[in-house]
């Protein structure tokens, strides 16, 4: 697979709200990672408005590794957004998103990455098809949230995907502009609608099995489960509007 004409192969985003504790962690795990490759590569960590030393941790992981770059905009939007500002802010031929607590660790994206000579344009980490791995689980009414928010979110919005929560996906450079330039969920509910989205403009996306760790200090709340179904709604409404349809900003 050939570069683009940035130079980036892949581009890994990760978005970040308080992060101080678990990102420095997670950028050596991802920088030592990449540095092994032959590849070139950047990582992007957008500040969601933090009010810790998120930031300041960014910065002084670049002093080291130059392709470390620190994104922001201010104020707290929500996941959705930050990722939202990522994807559309890095210029890989490739882009992954990934959780600043490294539940699904980077070298998972060679497996993802081997599916796109295949004619996939969107690859997504799944915690809920043959062969994925969760030697850590959540707590079990996060589990039965998931699965029964899984029913709800295939019938509303993408029916066939078992998993659309996990935070390990792909896109080519372009279905990442196409897609991400048309969402309009700040929070939790952005994964759903961006696989609505995506097959809503032709993408062609895999699910493939990840291992997953739960982290134990997980921000995702009993409300943000609830948040979701609500706004997996809000997709199906959209794309009934054509919403998704007309041309992005």
């Amino acid at each position: 697979m050939s570069e683009n004409n940035s130079g980036v192969y892949l581009s890994v985003v990760i978005p970040a709200y308080n992060e101080e504790g678990r990102l420095p962690k997670t950028l050596k795990s991802v920088v030592e990672y990449l540095q092994r490759q032959s590849f070139s590569w950047e990582v992007a960590v957008v500040n969601d408005g933090s009010s810790d030393r998120t930031a300041d941790v960014v910065r002084e992981a670049s002093v080291h590794e130059p392709q470390i770059k620190l994104l922001q905009y201010g104020e707290n939007r929500g996941k959705g957004y930050a990722v939202r500002f990522g994807m559309t802010h890095v210029s890989g031929q490739f882009r992954l998103f990934m959780d600043a607590d490294n539940s699904t660790t980077i070298d998972q994206s060679e497996a993802l990455l081997a599916y796109f000579p295949m004619g996939y344009e969107v690859v997504i980490g799944s915690r809920d098809v043959a062969g994925a791995e969760i030697p850590v689980h959540q707590a079990w009414w996060k589990e039965r949230l998931g699965d029964l928010g899984n029913l709800w979110i295939q019938l509303w919005a993408v029916r066939g995907i078992k998993d659309t929560q996990a935070g390990f996906k792909i896109f080519t450079a372009e279905a990442a502009e196409a897609v991400f330039s048309k969402l309009t969920l700040d929070r939790w509910g952005f994964d759903v609608e961006a696989l609505a989205v995506a097959r809503r403009l032709g993408y062609k996306i895999a699910e493939r099995p990840i291992k997953w760790v739960n982290d134990a200090n997980s921000k995702v709340s009993a409300r943000a489960y609830l948040d979701v179904l609500g706004e997996v709604v809000q997709v199906r409404l959209n794309m009934w509007k054509g919403a998704y349809d007309k041309q992005s900003n």
